[in-house]
């Protein structure tokens, strides 16, 4: 049980940015530069995890050490970047966000240094406490750790958090810091292999925040 007032985390590519077609064209990129298949939305959303370098293994048939996947991680970033103007919010973002009462920040695994920006294009950045992205230079790994420092910067203890994303890897975070997860179906990951997880799980980012509130009530 916690006093503190729930706090929001939310994910953002493929929560609320819907940026799921973005990310499978671009992963096929990576891929075809190395002559493997290619996959569809429906097949990368069942396969897809974290380290990102597993799954690229695991469709490829072959390892990917590091410095294989920082080659392979430029060539994603690069072909996601020639089509990040196509991408819009999710249909409810705004309505989801205006629908907590409390405060609310962004904790994204993509570059920092361009998540920022474009979150301000979206106009969104007045929304949230905070907004933080990956500060390393390759990408591909779990959230838990930039979770832990996120709330650390924000000075919110982990008990009174919850976290909406689409991915287990986002459930994964949240419990490390002791906090609660949301799963959003409208993302990178199957909707049977978020509802195997236990975790509750919501069709719409609104359902999501509703269920937020509910799972920060029960902890109250």
């Amino acid at each position: 049980m916690t006093s503190a007032p729930p706090h929001l985390v939310w994910d953002w590519n493929g929560t609320l940015l819907n940026d799921l077609s973005l990310v499978v064209s671009a992963t096929n990129v990576v891929f075809a530069s190395l002559g493997g298949p290619t996959v569809t939305p429906d097949e990368h959303r069942v396969r897809f995890r974290r380290p990102i370098a597993e799954y690229y293994a695991e469709v490829l048939g072959q390892a990917v050490d590091d410095d294989e996947f920082g080659r392979l991680d430029k060539i994603f970033h690069d072909a996601y970047r020639t089509g990040l103007t196509t991408c819009e919010l999710a249909a409810d973002a705004r309505a989801a966000m205006a629908a907590w009462p409390g405060s609310q920040s962004l904790l994204s695994m993509w570059f920092h240094e361009e998540l920022v920006p474009t979150v301000h294009t979206y106009g969104l950045t007045s929304h949230f406490t905070r907004v933080d992205g990956l500060r390393a230079t390759v990408g591909g790994g779990r959230k838990a750790e930039s979770l832990q420092l996120h709330l650390a910067e924000l000075g919110v203890d982990g008990a009174s958090v919850v976290l909406i994303g689409d991915s287990i890897d986002d459930a994964d975070a949240a419990l490390a810091v002791g906090g609660r997860a949301v799963l959003y179906t409208g993302g990178f990951t199957d909707p049977t292999r978020l509802r195997a997880s236990g975790h509750p799980v919501a069709d719409t980012l609104t359902d999501a925040v509703a269920l937020a509130r509910e799972v920060s009530s029960a902890d109250r």
